[in-house]
């Protein structure tokens, strides 16, 4: 599946770029499918958001049994000053997490019959087991920034095997918040984990970041069309294009503010000879299984 030239930019860089991994017509049956889901779902009161903010980051019992489920939830900008939409609910979902890919026929399609597998193969990932997966939609206007961050922070193993596998369904752009990546940035630290406090309740939060170390996650840009402030580089990409992550890469995408939505699947996976501790957000019960890519 992938070329020699590909599997080294791959141990250089921490990520690597898979042009036209997925047919058109595939991106647009998951975009369908997506499309779907939301119209059928029907949030409760709690009108969970997603959010990366440290500072308001709630992780409420919906986010913490979604490793189990197939839930939307809301852009953190989707809600007035009255708590109402500002607009109609299928522009105001973030993404659909988070384990779609083992529930839903049309997800389980695309993560376990589209190449996958052959990707992780040629990467040396020999027995990668579908942990997560998001669908996120980015919508025009609304959607929201993805903080600088390492995938290992959110699902740790020892040792650290995620891996995310991440695939534009629709074109990627600087304008509508493309993805930025720190070539080389794999081999610095781990900087946090996200661990879970639920249920204790005298916790407000259910979740809270251990600091690891010091060392600074590399700064977004000021400006994405003059990036001279970063080290990260722009993965601009069009439909269909799959982007391989180390779990250890910096990486970040800013907000939309453009007319066009950019929708995107994301599936990580870990190794099934890694320990994954208790203590990871999410956590899938004995009857759901963890599966082999």
């Amino acid at each position: 599946m992938l070329s020699e030239e590909q599997v080294a930019a791959y141990d250089r860089d921490g990520f690597v770029v898979v042009p036209d991994f997925l047919p058109l017509r595939r991106c647009n049956r998951l975009k369908a499918r997506a499309n779907e889901l939301v119209a059928a779902w029907e949030p409760s009161a709690a009108k969970t958001v997603f959010t990366t903010n440290e500072q308001v980051r709630e992780s409420n019992r919906e986010f913490l049994e979604s490793g189990a489920a197939t839930w939307c939830f809301f852009e953190e900008e989707a809600f007035g000053d009255d708590g109402e939409l500002i607009q109609e609910k299928a522009l105001s979902i973030n993404k659909i997490g988070h384990a779609q890919h083992d529930l839903d026929p049309v997800f389980k399609e695309i993560v376990y019959d589209a190449g996958l597998r052959d990707v992780a193969s040629d990467l040396g990932l020999t027995d990668m087991l579908a942990l997560q997966s998001m669908y996120i939609f980015k919508q025009p206007s609304i959607g929201g920034e993805v903080g600088c961050h390492q995938d290992a922070t959110f699902l740790y193993t020892d040792p650290i095997t995620v891996t995310g596998f991440w695939i534009a369904i629709e074109d990627a752009t600087l304008e509508n918040g493309c993805l930025w990546a720190e070539p080389g940035g794999h081999r610095g630290p781990l900087r946090q984990l996200f661990k879970r406090n639920w249920p204790d309740p005298a916790d407000a939060d259910g979740t809270v970041f251990d600091e690891l170390d010091d060392t600074p996650l590399p700064a977004p840009p000021t400006d994405v069309h003059a990036p001279g402030n970063t080290s990260m580089v722009p993965l601009e990409v069009a439909a269909g294009t799959l982007v391989v992550l180390h779990g250890l890469l910096p990486h970040w995408s800013g907000p939309n503010r453009s007319e066009f939505s950019r929708h995107a699947y994301s599936l990580h996976c870990i190794s099934a000879a890694a320990d994954y501790p208790a203590w990871n957000w999410l956590q899938r019960p004995v009857d759901l299984p963890l599966k082999p890519l």
